[in-house]
């Protein structure tokens, strides 16, 4: 069994200077730590496997191909793979654990 605390998480996320820190990665599952600051650019491109995403923590609002919905503490936000998505009008802090099938 593999466990994580998520102060650790976020320690290793901090210590590595990335927004991304990726800390699970399996043949059909990926997992990570995505940190945005409040006023950064979201600057990712669509991927090609479906994600989703958990705000830990912090308020935006997201845009997934055409609809936008704001987000905060407890959201859950399911993205396709390949649709275009970003994170925008951070407010605060946004924590964001990310998982990605397959890896």
């Amino acid at each position: 069994m593999d466990t994580w605390e998520l102060a650790d998480v976020e320690a290793d996320q901090a210590a590595a200077g990335l927004r991304y820190h990726e800390f699970l990665c399996v043949p059909d599952l990926s997992a990570g730590l995505y940190v945005l600051e409040a006023g950064d650019a979201d600057l990712q491109s669509p991927h090609t496997e479906d994600e989703l995403y958990y705000v830990v923590s912090g308020v935006a609002r997201v845009t997934v191909g055409e609809e936008v919905r704001d987000v905060g503490t407890g959201s859950l936000v399911f993205v396709a793979a390949t649709v275009p998505h970003r994170f925008h009008d951070i407010a605060e802090r946004l924590v964001l654990l990310v998982a990605f099938g397959p890896a």
